[in-house]
């Protein structure tokens, strides 16, 4: 008998077809950004799972072009619009961004983007450090089901699930068991509540 908070999982994707769509990705930041020089280009990752996958871009981009690129993380805990609706604070995680964004372009990164809450939010926070010259998004996987209007300039591959369903990404970095994609039930508001 399954306990009746647990998530139902549906796997989506394996490791080797995540590997390809970041190679991908990197392939068309590298592309798009070509004649900026790697001073000039920041990736920062989206606190959790944009993290990881920032990482690995940095490291495709290095494969293409043998040079480093800064990275950073942002946690957006505190500029989310569901922050008071919450009985608990959120856990918060780093933010690292310890270089100049004034003038640069800046490329999010987050593993899915789904409602373009998120977004919205990292928007926010990333002003807080400087002014880019330019934000551009690049994501793993976009399921199509906005809020807000916010597009990826970068994206891995469009998926769709179910409505009530999420889109999660199983980092190795995060969780220690491997990388692969699932779909779960969505929590609602007054979880939370």
């Amino acid at each position: 008998m399954v306990p009746e908070n647990a998530e139902e999982r549906q796997h989506l994707m394996e490791a080797d077809e995540m590997d390809a769509l970041i190679q991908k990705l990197g392939k068309m930041i590298f592309s798009d950004n070509r004649n900026i020089s790697p001073d000039q280009l920041i990736l920062i990752g989206i606190q959790r799972g944009g993290v990881p996958l920032a990482e690995r871009l940095v490291r495709e981009l290095k494969k293409l072009t043998g040079l480093d690129y800064p990275c950073g993380t942002l946690d957006i805990a505190m500029y989310r619009d569901d922050i008071g609706m919450r009985k608990t604070l959120p856990r918060i995680f780093e933010t690292r961004i310890p270089f100049d964004i004034n003038g640069k372009t800046v490329i999010l990164v987050d593993d899915v983007l789904q409602s373009g809450r998120s977004i919205r939010a990292a928007l926010d926070a990333v002003t807080y450090f400087g002014r880019p010259a330019v934000v551009r998004l690049a994501v793993l996987l976009d399921r199509g089901s906005r809020e807000f209007p916010i597009q990826g300039d970068y994206v891995g591959k469009n998926i769709s699930v179910q409505k009530d369903l999420r889109i999660r990404v199983n980092w190795q970095e995060i969780s220690g068991t491997g990388d692969f994609v699932y779909s779960a039930s969505t929590p609602k508001i007054k979880d939370f509540i």
